[in-house]
């Protein structure tokens, strides 16, 4: 494959979007102590640093749990089972009381919500917050933590889907 580039131009936003929508992504529900409490589904959560540990998720500055995240000091990341669609959609559903939606919860330390049966979850320190475009990125640090069984929720091409068990690397 050959490419030229004429000048360093940014892509346009739907053009971003659709090369985007190819990479598939690990759902989580992100959760905020707050009152009322403040969660969201994310897609762009991920692993950042062993020493220390770190990790990260970006929220839209527009989004309304962003004051509630921009001062935060304690956050929960679920990392959704291929069995929680329903619990992605709820808490990626705009103006809605999310957690009166979603009965499976409960208050966790300093707090912060913590959803039932995840396949994992975090308890993070929020260490800094990056201002990066619209959107802004949260550096967080693990604090406690806990995992269980099950295969992941993943996103791609606009859809849930889940991963094929069938090919396993030896």
């Amino acid at each position: 494959m050959t490419v030229t580039v004429e000048r360093d131009v940014p892509v346009d936003p739907e053009t971003f979007r659709g090369l985007l929508r190819r990479q598939a992504a690990s759902v989580t529900v992100i959760t905020v102590a707050g009152n009322p409490p403040v969660g969201f589904t994310a897609t762009s959560f991920t692993s950042v640093s062993l020493r220390p540990p770190l990790v990260s998720f970006c929220l839209a500055r527009s989004s309304s749990s962003w004051p509630t995240v921009a001062t935060a000091e304690h956050v929960a990341v679920h990392l959704l089972g291929q069995h929680q669609q329903d619990v992605a959609r709820t808490f990626a559903t705009s103006g809605i009381d999310r957690f009166a939606a979603h009965s499976q919860w409960q208050y966790g330390p300093h707090g912060v919500p913590l959803l039932h049966e995840p396949i994992a979850w975090l308890l993070c320190r929020v260490h800094q917050r990056v201002v990066a475009g619209d959107h802004a990125i949260v550096l967080a640090q693990p604090v406690a933590g806990s995992h269980g069984e099950g295969t992941p929720l993943l996103y791609h091409e606009g859809r849930y889907a889940a991963l094929n068990p069938s090919t396993k690397e030896s």
